[in-house]
């Protein structure tokens, strides 16, 4: 599918705010596939559409994650986390992308899972990176992206993961199991 026509797709199911956002995360996604060697059109499409179900209804989104077998632990966690495994299914069966590298970077876009591809890290760093976010720490995870894909990861998780035991909030264990993998794995030495 070509850029525009996805970008038109996707316009239709977000907000003006969330679409500006959808534009930072593909431009992104696209300089650190570049960057990373991840396929650089695989995340310009993922990163088109990562957030393709973010407006859908909480009970919608509760039906599809039942139906079609999610995991059920989802539904225990904040409903933030639906719409990433929601809009890789409704991206497939609505825009018909069927492309499983995109399907798994869109899906794991907010939760992450250990032995994460190349263009899943690219998809989920991208999405806390892009130019529109403000927020304490970005800047750093963006100064550590510029020299390591795995090291910006591991610290986006680390703050993802502290700022919600400081809200007094459940961590999917999904992120917990992806930072673990990501120190236990890391290559670069890099040990934030």
């Amino acid at each position: 599918m070509d850029r525009d026509l996805a970008l038109k797709i996707v316009k239709e199911q977000l907000t003006e705010h969330r679409y500006t956002h959808t534009l930072g995360v593909m431009e992104s996604a696209v300089a650190l596939a570049r960057k990373y060697g991840a396929d650089e059109k695989k995340a310009e499409l993922a990163a088109i559409f990562h957030d393709y179900a973010k407006f859908r209804p909480k009970e919608e989104m509760k039906q599809i994650i039942i139906e079609q077998g999610m995991p059920q632990e989802l539904l225990s966690f904040n409903s933030e986390l639906w719409h990433a495994p929601v809009g890789a299914y409704l991206v497939q069966k609505e825009a018909g992308i069927k492309d499983q590298e995109v399907l798994d970077a869109i899906k794991y876009h907010t939760s992450g899972r250990t032995g994460m591809t190349t263009l899943e890290k690219v998809i989920y760093l991208a999405d806390y990176i892009e130019p529109g976010r403000h927020f304490p720490g970005v800047e750093e995870v963006r100064e550590i992206a510029e020299n390591s894909l795995d090291g910006a990861l591991i610290k986006s998780i680390k703050n993802t993961i502290l700022f919600l035991i400081k809200k007094g909030q459940p961590v999917f264990p999904a992120t917990f199991y992806t930072y673990n993998d990501l120190i236990i794995n890391q290559e670069d030495g890099l040990n934030e």
